[in-house]
C-alpha cells in the first residue's frame, strides 16, 4: 500500500500550458527564448487585429509568420533541432526574421497611412512592434553566425567550411 501518495503531500506540478506545449524553463529564460515569445505574441497580436480590420487582405503575413516562429520556439525548446540534421536552423531562422521584419514594415506604413478604422492603425502599431522585435532577432543571428564562421566552424554540430574557391566552382558547374 506504499504506493500511494498522501493527500497532503504534492510533487512538482506543471501547468496546463506546459503540458500542451513544453517550453524548457532555461531556452524561455534565454535571449533567443524572449525573442521567440515576443514574436510570437506580436505576429497573433496584429493577425488578430487585421482580421478585425478594414485592412484584412494583410492577414495573411502576419498568420505565416506566427506559425514560422512557432514552430522555431516548438524546436528550439524541445531541441528538436539538434535531432534533426536535415536543415540548417540558424540560417532559416535567419531568412525567416529578414522576411518578417520586412513584411511588416511594409504592412505596418500600408496600414496606419492607407486605412482610417482603429483595428487598422492597431495593426500598423504592433506590426511596427513586431518589425523590430523580428530586426533585433536577425542582427543577433547575424552575429552569432558571423562568430561562428570567424571561429573556422569547428563545431561537430555544424557541417564543415569549403573554401570559397571550391564553392565557386561548385556554382560554377550548376
Amino acid at each position: 500500500m506504499g504506493d500511494i501518495e498522501a493527500p497532503g503531500t504534492t510533487g512538482p506540478r506543471q501547468s496546463v500550458l506546459q503540458t500542451i506545449f513544453p517550453i524548457a524553463k532555461e531556452f524561455a529564460s534565454s535571449r533567443k527564448g524572449q525573442l521567440l515569445i515576443a514574436e510570437v505574441a506580436l505576429s497573433l497580436i496584429a493577425f488578430i487585429c487585421f482580421v478585425a480590420s478594414t485592412a484584412a487582405a494583410f492577414v495573411t503575413a502576419p498568420l505565416i509568420e506566427f506559425l514560422a516562429a512557432l514552430f522555431l520556439l516548438f524546436a528550439y525548446s524541445t531541441k528538436f533541432n539538434e535531432r534533426f540534421k536535415g536543415f540548417h536552423f540558424p540560417l532559416m531562422d535567419f531568412l525567416r526574421c529578414v522576411s518578417a521584419s520586412i513584411i511588416f514594415f511594409i504592412i505596418s506604413i500600408i496600414s496606419v497611412s492607407k486605412f482610417t478604422d482603429g483595428a487598422s492603425k492597431a495593426a500598423g502599431v504592433f506590426g511596427f512592434i513586431a518589425t523590430i522585435v523580428f530586426a533585433l532577432d536577425f542582427y543577433f543571428i547575424f552575429n552569432d553566425l558571423a562568430n561562428f564562421l570567424k571561429q573556422g566552424g569547428d563545431s561537430g554540430d555544424e557541417p564543415p567550411r569549403t573554401s570559397g574557391k571550391a564553392f565557386f566552382q561548385i556554382m560554377s558547374s550548376i
